[in-house]
Parts: C-alpha cells; structure tokens; sequence
C-alpha cells in the first residue's frame, strides 16, 4: 500500500473561511510537512474539484471552523467519498466537535476539534502505522475523544498549496480595493458567551501564536501583494499585550499595510487607552458581537456589555479615528418586533447603515449541540428538536410575525447579494419589510444612492457571517 507520505496522500479541504485564503488549512499542513508529509490542500470557495488529487488521497481532512462551512463540507464530502470511497474522512475545528456525534453517524471516520494540528497530525501517523487503538484528540466511532486542548508546535503556514492571495477577499477603502491576508495571533477565547461555539470547546482558555510565526506569515502575505491584514482572532485583546506588541512590529516593518480585528464590546471600553495607539499602528476598523440593544438578551447570552457599553464603544472607537462595524443577532425567542425596529432606527441614528452588512440582519439565533444556551432556562421554554442535517436546534418565536419577517428579510438580503444592490437601499427595503411586519408606517422614498451618502467606511468586500 502506497505510504501516507507520499504526495497528495493526504488531502486537506476547505469550503469557506469568510472569504479569506484559508488559515485552517494553511497552518496543519506546515505541521504535517515538518513531520515529513506531503499533503495536498484543496479551497472549495476558490477552486473546482480536482478529481485525480481526490483519488491520490488517503485521508481527506475537511476544515469547518463555522456553521457555514460545516454545511458546505458535509455536502462536499458526499462528493469527495463518491471519486474516493476507499479515503479515511475526517472533520475538524469547531464545529466538527460540537457535531462529533451527526458526523461520526453520517460516515465520518474521524472528529478533531480544538488546537487540531496536533491531533491531525496524530490521525496520520496511526493511519501510516495500522494504529487501531485511541488517538488523543481524534474522536471515532470506536473511541470517544474531546478537542485538544493544549499547545500546539505552531509553523509558519504553508500557504503555496493554495490559490494566490490575490484572488481571495480585499480590503474597500474609499475608491481602493487592497489585497488582504489573514493571520492569527491568538485561539479560543477567555470568556463564556453562551451562544458561542468557542466556550463548549476551549472552556474559557486561550492560547497565543507565537509572535516570529505571525510575523513570518504576514511578512509572507506581504511579499504576496497583501496591503491589508486581517487578525483571525476570535478576540484580538485577550491578550492584549501581546497584540498590540506584534501589532507594533507589523507597522514598524511595513508600515504601508493596515490592518483590523475583532474585540469584545467590554474590551474596547476596558481597553479605550489603546484604541489610539492601534489607529495609529494602522488599524482601520474593528468588528465586534453587539448582538442586541435589549439588556434581557444581552443577559441571556452572557455578552458582558449592555446597550450602554455598545453607545459606549462606538464613541470611543470614533474618537480614535477607528471604524466599528457591530455585528447582530437581532432574532432570538426573546427578541420582539418592536425591538427590531429600534434596532433600524439605532443603525440610522448612529449613522451605522455603511457599517453593518445586509446578511447580519437577517441572522437568527443558531444553537448548535453542545451549546451553553441548549439547556439554558430561558431557552429552553423554545427549544424544539435538534435538527442533525441543519446542525442546530430548532426553535420557534412565540410570535409568528417574527419568524415571517426574518425568513422575509433573508430573501431580501440574498436577492440583493445576487443583484449587487447598494446597502442603504438593501436596509431600506429590511426596514419596509419590518415596518409592515409591525403594521406601522411606512417611508415613502428610498434612501439617496450611495454616491450621494456619507463616505463609506472601510470594510472587506466579503460580509462577515457565521
């Protein structure tokens, strides 16, 4: 039998990863090359399906690091078992762990979660010996496994078995499109929001990449045509130390490239000394889980910040010259009509229209198995049953207006990604749709086309979603 270090033996997949090149698939392959493999990598988002490289494998390792890519590799790996049935499946990050159970059901030989690196590289190692016993961090049918939880030999990625940076997300400035990389200075997260994936997994931990590993793989990025970087963090000021030190080396060795990353609202606020310091390293605009301007929900979810903090953030984020584009999940069993519109008139108010993308009003509250919210006292009252091909527990709104005018707003925001409609008037048409939906008036004229609005903010020209 051919050894499992011979080229394309294994075959690393990803399907999406927010439009970026992928990082997930980047990272374990520089780790399984140090350890003397040869695997292929194949981006889905980006590249149609060799059918030989499929064929040449011996384990196909497929990357879901969010709901969205989970749906889209269960799909693929129907395919990929049909020009390869004879091919060990796996699946790994964060949503392999919280879904071990479907995949592992639905034909998955194997589960990772967590720090996966390590325990990929494991999977491979006892597959090239016949190794049939336990695995640490590999889940199988035969031997349950949680995710890896531990420091892992970081490499710098090995990003030229993907498709060249320049045909990934960019960075709109003003009239400017700038290619854009991705990095990662920190994983997992210190906090415990209950409708995130992060906590069921790492459990309040994080670790942090080595700085001369991040920088390298910038630098690389860089020398790729990048101009703009994007930090993958689930919260770049967990650490903020750390952070903002190889925030500062970035801007000290190419000082032309900008950046942005994600933070917690009570972050930015406990962190507001920094906001300048960062704008002056070159950071453009921070994305951040607002989530909700009700403080019930806000409690629910153990967000940690109120509707007060959110004004907060976005007054001191302004003062530092950066960009804040808050994200929503504005339909949850708690949330109301009316508190839905309070959102549109806040979004208008506070001038944020050019700041949230279409999609993020449209989003509607995902638990998925594992979930801190599953058994939560308030969701339970809600909660219907699991739903193993969608990946989420199902549940209903108690008023069935909301659950029409979200399934409206959907298809709203999905004609106008189709058609390429200007945001404003996308929101326009979101809040027609829920102004009807609440039996009140209605505007009149459409907004003003965006050549005639304020300038827009600097945003990547994929759309943040989960």
């Amino acid at each position: 039998m051919a050894s499992l270090k011979d080229p394309g033996a294994i075959l690393l997949v990803s399907c999406y990863e927010l439009g970026h090149q992928p990082l997930a698939v980047a990272s374990p392959a520089a780790v399984l090359r140090r350890a003397g493999y040869a695997p292929a990598a194949l981006d889905l988002a980006r590249q149609t399906v060799d059918a030989a490289a499929v064929r040449r494998a011996r384990l196909i390792a497929i990357s879901v690091p969010m709901h969205t890519a989970l749906r889209l590799g269960v799909m693929a790996a129907e395919r990929l078992r049909v020009l390869n049935p004879d091919a060990r499946l796996a699946f790994y990050g964060l949503y392999a762990t919280l879904n071990a159970e479907s995949l592992l059901a639905a034909g998955a030989a194997a589960v990772i979660g967590g720090e996966c690196e390590e325990p990929l590289l494991r999977l491979a190692e006892a597959l090239e010996r016949g190794h049939q016993g336990p695995i640490p961090g590999v889940r199988t049918t035969a031997h349950p496994a949680g995710p890896w939880i531990a420091r892992v030999g970081f490499e710098v990625p090995a990003r030229d078995l993907l498709p060249p940076l320049d045909g990934y997300v960019r960075l709109m400035a003003g009239d400017e499109r700038r290619v854009t990389g991705q990095v990662e200075a920190s994983r997992g997260c210190l906090h415990l929001c209950r409708h995130c994936p992060i906590p069921p997994v790492y459990g309040g931990r994080f670790f942090v990449v080595p700085r001369e590993i991040v920088l390298e793989d910038v630098a690389r990025q860089v020398a790729d045509g990048a101009r703009h970087i994007t930090f993958g963090d689930p919260d770049f000021l967990n650490g903020p130390g750390h952070s903002l030190a190889i925030a500062g080396a970035l801007h000290e060795r190419f000082p032309g490239v900008t950046f942005d990353f994600t933070a917690k609202i009570e972050h930015l606020i406990k962190h507001r000394e920094r906001l300048a310091d960062l704008a002056g390293l070159g950071c453009l605009f921070i994305v951040t889980a607002a989530e909700s301007l009700s403080d019930q929900v806000l409690t629910i979810l153990a967000k940690g910040h109120t509707r007060a903090g959110i004004e907060t953030a976005l007054d001191l984020a302004r003062a530092a010259g950066i960009a804040l584009r808050p994200t929503w999940v504005p339909f949850t069993p708690w949330s109301t009509i009316e508190s839905y519109l309070e959102l549109i008139g806040f979004i208008e108010r506070l001038d944020l229209v050019e700041a949230v993308d279409p999609v993020q009003m449209s989003i509607r509250l995902l638990v998925p198995p594992g979930s801190l919210l599953e058994r939560h006292e308030a969701f339970l009252p809600h909660r219907g049953p699991l739903d193993p091909r969608r990946f989420t527990w199902t549940w209903r709104h108690p008023d069935p207006r909301m659950d029409r005018l979200q399934a409206e707003v959907a298809t709203l925001v999905e004609s106008a990604v189709g058609g390429d409609l200007d945001a404003r008037a996308t929101f326009w048409r979101i809040g027609v749709a829920a102004r009807r939906a609440a039996g009140a008036p209605i505007a009149s004229a459409p907004p003003p086309p965006a050549a005639l609005a304020k300038g827009r903010p600097p945003r990547l020209t994929e759309p943040w979603f989960c």
